[in-house]
């Protein structure tokens, strides 16, 4: 028999409050997170200690006191009592040494007498397995105890460590409980994250929450969900447990030989040994990203690498890129890296990907495609089946215990390939990254995120990415698909979740518009809200350019009216419709704190809440920009190597900020002597002037005669129907490859923009259409307002620079530029000269091209005073 005392005897029970239709915690602010508890409920509490887990069991103790319900204690932990026995309701002691059998039959005994609708509360389970010397015992008290419990519509509160089990004791717990609520201290101040509300939904449920007096408030801002969340042990999430054979054997000995080590056992030498073998598993095998994991990483990182990973494999480039810039920075430049923002992102395995394409049918597809023509021909139709595809159970159930972990924080899926971010090959923009608003029932977030992985995965046979592959010698090359599952950084307003600031930047730039910019000192390219717009080429928008050594002065300055160059609308994900949209940056102003509305923008002289975007306060009164020169310096001086990083900003309530730094890669730019300048000549005859420009201009001086120019006639393109001008970019896209050996020099001008997705708006070429061109100029003729939007640090861009082409701008009718369309139309258009079949563009297209008895056109830039001229000799 056990010992049981009783203050309410059970033998009144009749008098009991049975009502089984409304049930409380005692906290009116957790009832309103979690819809009330309901009937049934089994409701896990997953703490560090007692200490956190009895703020909320009395509460809930006192509330059934005062609703007269059943109400029993159960008693058998080793730490202090939860519940004192003058504290009403019937205590149960229990002595769990005695047997496993004997405790259930005890309990079972109690529950089956008071019936329906009592409430229970037990202490920390973490004691029994302790007891019993087995997780697995402790599951299946748990599977045994929880349907009982529910069959007799109960309430019952559990406590677990949540730094104590394996997933034979947290697999069933989650599994069968009703409710299971993690909580977080963060100094004196009490967190709950809901990992599992069942049969209730809101759309802040699953977020992490903070107990301010009598509320239960959704934490909006990632730098601190993340602050809290990253570096709370959570066994449960330990992904190595899964995995079999000589994965799991050499983690295991790499976590003993590590403690070994802290522990003065074992010698650092034999914790290196497992660090090269480690860092080949999971990281990289290239020599040089080798050398930057050896020097900035420790054992002590790849086993929490691990501990986060889905599957076996490498974790790819845009992983390692991320996580060697943090390790650099925390120990070159620790005050810098104290200003980041915490990461707590997950790695799905290069081995997943492979083992889905061999389990869904599609290996044999990439088999055989070795002939260029065939694998093009057949990517649309492995596409399909890797969308269609299925994932292993066991996988699925991680990505079920990864979106748990997350909760309804907005995530992201990104492409971390075994190529990818590497010291020669960006592949910036070749492959897909998708965005996930995570809201909705876990099933609707599990459907959600696993097409995404599809996405990401079929864009390995996307017709861009496998040409950049085919251009850069690398169809050869072992490519296989890691993926980097991060929290996206940013915060909640009503329904929308952005960053206040995302972009890109370069530790050099290729960019110089003033004499006094020192390409050295590296630009930004910043945008409000999400970083998609700095990083994809918008059509009818704006972004902020930054010089990082003169910061407030802009390109658009010598232009006139800055205003008119401003940012005026913003990426964000709309939480209520659950996908990526854009809004006006007005309708977001009003929604900011004071303090960083007028941090980041002015209003307009109405004063009607028209916010214009301005940074200049940022830039002037925040070492925002000091701080992003000096961590590119010291990534740049780490890599030895000019870098690009992708960042996101986050202000706090106190003022400060924390920066995420999202990716880090080799920039590859050309970079050439300072005295790089080309001569503007001066005396070349007014009707010998092709055009002039005065900016802007990306890429290096330069002085050529140019072998083929095309030219796409503004009045004939603006004419054409959308198809027609779709033709018109696979006809260039034909003319810049007709030589296979002999490379030309090409210059491609045209109204517009090249490489839009808009054709309404310039030329819809893909890059690789135009990636055999030396020089690209775009005039500004499409539509009235239309301006070259500076679009350094987008993909298109980064491909431009990558390749070294020659990027400029020309705004006919504006002072410091020309264009003289008739000089190249006194020239005999040889379109069909070079193709034939392409008769029925030769009003669209003019291409010039230089022969030895016709004088040739040439072509003069200088990038440092922003000037360039295309002239023919007389």
């Amino acid at each position: 028999m056990s010992n049981s005392a009783s203050s309410t005897s059970s033998s009144k029970a009749d008098s009991f409050n049975r009502d089984l239709s409304f049930f409380s915690t005692g906290l009116p602010g957790l009832d309103r997170t979690l819809q009330n508890l309901q009937a049934g409920d089994n409701v896990v509490w997953q703490v560090a200690t007692v200490d956190e887990y009895r703020p909320f069991v009395l509460p809930f103790w006192e509330e059934c006191l005062r609703e007269r319900r059943p109400l029993v204690y159960f008693r058998f932990g080793r730490h202090h009592e939860l519940i004192a026995p003058n504290q009403g309701g019937r205590r149960v002691n229990l002595r769990p040494e005695d047997g496993f059998e004997k405790f259930v039959g005890e309990i079972l005994d109690v529950i089956e007498a008071e019936g329906l609708g009592a409430c229970y509360v037990f202490d920390m389970l973490s004691d029994l397995a302790a007891d019993w010397y087995s997780d697995r015992m402790l599951g299946n008290f748990f599977s045994i105890t929880c349907p009982f419990l529910y069959d007799l519509k109960t309430i019952a509160y559990f406590g677990l460590r949540k730094d104590h089990h394996s997933f034979h004791a947290t697999d069933p717990i989650h599994n069968t409980a009703q409710v299971v609520l993690e909580v977080h201290r963060k100094r004196e101040q009490l967190f709950i994250h809901p990992q599992k509300v069942w049969q209730r939904h809101s759309p802040t449920m699953y977020m992490l929450h903070a107990w301010e007096g009598q509320e239960f408030k959704p934490v909006t801002n990632s730098a601190v969900i993340t602050e809290i969340l990253a570096n709370v042990p959570q066994p449960w999430l330990d992904f190595s447990v899964h995995r079999l054979g000589v994965w799991v054997r050499t983690f295991r000995q790499a976590q003993a030989t590590l403690k070994a080590v802290q522990m003065g056992r074992k010698s650092n030498t034999e914790a290196q040994a497992f660090f090269q073998r480690l860092v080949k598993m999971i990281l990289t095998r290239e020599e040089r990203l080798l050398e930057l994991a050896r020097q900035y990483l420790s054992l002590s990182d790849l086993i929490e690498i691990m501990q986060r990973m889905i599957g076996t494999g490498l974790i790819g480039g845009k992983s390692l890129g991320m996580l060697l810039a943090r390790a650099v920075l925390r120990q070159k430049r620790p005050d810098l890296w104290q200003k980041l923002e915490g990461h707590d992102s997950f790695f799905i395995g290069s081995d997943v990907f492979y083992t889905y394409l061999v389990q869904n049918g599609c290996w044999w597809l990439r088999r055989r495609q070795k002939d260029f023509e065939v694998l093009l021909k057949n990517a649309a139709l492995a596409r399909q089946k890797i969308l269609e595809g299925k994932f292993p159970d066991f996988i699925i159930e991680q990505f079920e215990e990864m979106l748990e972990y997350f909760g309804q924080s907005p995530i992201i899926v990104r492409s971390s390939s075994l190529l990818e971010d590497n010291y020669g090959n960006a592949f910036s923009g070749k492959y897909e990254s998708v965005f996930c608003a995570n809201q909705g029932s876990p099933e609707e977030r599990l459907k959600a995120f696993m097409q995404a992985v599809r996405i990401v995965y079929a864009s390995t046979m996307s017709e861009e990415g496998l040409d950049y592959r085919r251009h850069h010698g690398l169809l050869e090359r072992d490519e296989q698909m890691a993926l980097l599952v991060q929290r996206v950084s940013g915060e909640m307003y009503g329904n929308t979740y952005f960053p206040h600031l995302a972009g890109v930047g370069f530790s050099f730039n290729p960019f110089v518009w003033h004499e006094d910019i020192d390409p050295k000192a590296g630009v930004l390219r910043l945008v409000f809200g999400l970083g998609t717009r700095a990083v994809d080429r918008t059509e009818d928008d704006y972004t902020r350019l930054i010089a990082l050594n003169v910061p407030l002065k802009q390109p658009e300055a010598k232009g006139g009216n800055i205003r008119q160059f401003t940012q005026r609308r913003a990426d964000l994900l709309d939480l209520a419709a659950n996908q990526l949209t854009a809004r006006d940056f007005r309708e977001l102003a009003v929604q900011l704190p004071a303090s960083l509305r007028n941090l980041l923008a002015k209003e307009g002289q109405s004063g009607d809440g028209d916010w214009v975007l301005h940074m200049d306060e940022l830039l002037e009164h925040t070492p925002l920009a000091s701080d992003l020169r000096e961590m590119l310096q010291t990534l740049e001086s780490a890599y030895d190597y000019p870098v690009d990083v992708e960042f996101t900003v986050n202000f706090l309530p106190d003022g400060q900020y924390r920066i995420n730094l999202l990716q880090c890669r080799p920039f590859q730019v050309k970079i050439r002597g300072e005295g790089s300048r080309v001569r503007i000549p001066a005396n070349i005859r007014a009707e010998n002037v092709v055009l002039e420009s005065s900016g802007p201009i990306i890429g290096h001086s330069l002085a050529t005669e140019v072998d083929r120019l095309i030219y796409v006639v503004p009045k004939v393109y603006s004419q054409m129907s959308m198809s027609q001008r779709y033709s018109v970019a696979r006809t260039i896209g034909r003319l810049t490859h007709l030589e296979q050996e002999r490379k030309p020099t090409i210059m491609i001008i045209g109204p517009g923009r090249w490489g839009t997705s808009m054709p309404s708006l310039g030329v819809p070429v893909s890059f690789a259409e135009i990636n055999t061109v030396s020089v690209v100029c775009e005039l500004a003729l499409m539509h009235e307002g239309l301006i070259p939007d500076i679009s350094l640090g987008t993909h298109f861009f980064n491909d431009l620079v990558e390749m070294d082409m020659l990027y400029l701008a020309v705004t006919p009718g504006k002072e410091g530029y020309r264009f003289n369309e008739e000089l190249l139309f006194s020239q005999p258009n040889r379109l069909t000269d070079l193709l034939p079949s392409a008769g029925g563009m030769a009003e669209a297209i003019w291409v010039v091209e230089r022969t030895q008895e016709k004088s040739s056109f040439y072509l003069n830039v200088d990038s440092m005073s922003q000037k360039a001229m295309l002239y023919r000799e007389s």
